[in-house]
């Protein structure tokens, strides 16, 4: 590798610039201050903004500084999408937002230190900014032709719904940012997803009219599958990088199944292994590929990198519990619940015989079966062997998992998880 530049095109990560010799240069010979911005559309960020979170580490690793953009204006008004008008969230759960996404992102970025990220809020600007110096001072540097040029802003128009002027307007606030940060602090690289590439030309155009220089834009890959399905979607929706919302046993999950296909570009996107490491894993995938090597190490080290060790152990422990391996004991309440999502479960009030509860949740097709298997040593509750006699007691006076739940099996590959809701 010769520059980070270099670097993130190996990765895959560099589709468009305004100028690959000039932005090399400069990264070479900085440091050089860049930014990227991040809207506050939900409470955290998804897998999606990976990409840019972590191309922001590598930057910032290879001795540029970092601005990390929370849009608390831009995210009040939306970029447009192709699927039609976003609905306007409210100002006070949007702040909310904000801080939300700040602290997810500084989990990623050195804090300290020459190169320490830098956190800035676009409110501070744009909502000091009246509507004639928006009009007279930012609005005369845009072309009309220019932005109606654009590809969003093109379809939308051709569609039944049609662009608000507050959505159409979205750009001209990207481009204000660029330049307040060009004045602020001497930003000179925006980059984003290829999606933006109109929008961060934006500022590079409005910054050259007004201060009369020259500054950069790139963009990484909108990240898709192999097959053609949207990326980071899974089956319950998004993969968040908040616990709370998709839990680390389902985020190392997401990853674990990534396929053939895919999981050397994920590789080469979302984690920080080199190009020989990377190289060995493809061979592997190619070779063994049953073995799920690559697969095996992207799972550990983006649940790592997002959730800890620890919630690794436990994700790769609860995939053990639920192919009959590993002891259900040692799990925490988090990983127990989401283990729970991942089967066949039903709450059931404390008093309910055993024998019905494993009716309940489809272990066994009846009571005279559920005792039957039992009698033959098949049934067990929390991983331990149940006879005929346990079945007539009380769920309620078993001990129970973290968060009251017991896991329910016959043989192997049946089970289930109850909960006592009561």
């Amino acid at each position: 590798m010769h520059s980070v530049l270099d670097e993130l095109a190996w990765r895959g990560l560099v589709v468009q610039t305004t100028g690959r010799e000039a932005l090399g240069s400069a990264l070479a010979d900085g440091p050089i201050s860049l930014y990227c911005g991040f809207d506050p559309t939900a409470a955290s960020l998804h897998v999606g903004h990976l990409t840019q979170v972590l191309t922001m580490r590598r930057l910032q690793l290879a001795g540029h500084h970092p601005y990390a953009l929370v849009g608390g204006a831009t995210g009040l008004i939306g970029d447009p999408r192709m699927s039609g008008e976003r609905v306007l969230n409210d100002a006070d759960l949007v702040g909310t937002w904000v801080e939300s996404l700040r602290g997810q992102i500084s989990r990623f970025l050195d804090l300290e230190g020459e190169f320490g990220v830098t956190m800035v809020n676009n409110l501070d600007w744009i909502g000091r900014m009246s509507a004639l110096e928006f009009l007279r001072d930012m609005g005369k540097h845009f072309r009309l032709g220019t932005m109606l040029a654009k590809d969003t802003v093109a379809r939308r128009l051709q569609s039944d719904e049609g662009i608000s002027y507050t959505e159409f307007s979205y750009q001209l606030l990207q481009g204000i940012d660029y330049l307040e940060l060009y004045r602020r602090h001497g930003v000179t690289l925006q980059y984003g997803g290829n999606d933006q590439w109109g929008n961060l030309l934006s500022g590079v155009d409005l910054i050259h009219k007004v201060e009369g220089q020259d500054v950069h834009a790139l963009t990484t890959p909108l990240v898709t599958k192999a097959d053609g399905t949207k990326f980071g979607k899974s089956e319950g929706g998004a993969v968040w990088l908040d616990a709370e919302l998709t839990s680390p046993y389902a985020f190392h999950q997401f990853w674990l199944n990534a396929a053939d296909a895919d999981v050397v570009n994920y590789l080469r996107y979302f984690t920080f292994r080199g190009q020989e490491e990377i190289a060995e894993l493809e061979s592997a995938t190619e070779t063994a590929s049953h073995q799920r090597a690559a697969q095996k190490a992207l799972a550990d080290d983006l649940t790592t990198m997002v959730h800890g060790e620890q919630a690794t152990a436990q994700a790769k422990a609860a995939a053990g519990v639920l192919f009959g391996k590993g002891d259900v004991r040692d799990l925490d309440e988090g990983t127990v619940r989401a283990l729970a999502q991942e089967l066949p479960h039903a709450g059931v009030g404390g008093t309910t015989p055993l024998v019905e509860a494993f009716v309940e949740v489809g272990i066994s097709g009846s009571k005279g079966a559920a005792r039957r298997d039992a009698a033959g040593g098949g049934l067990s509750l929390n991983g331990e062997k149940i006879d005929a006699e346990d079945l007539e007691r009380e769920i309620g006076s078993f001990s129970t998992l973290p968060g009251r739940h017991l896991l329910l099996r016959r043989g192997r590959k049946n089970a289930a998880m109850v909960f006592i809701a009561d």
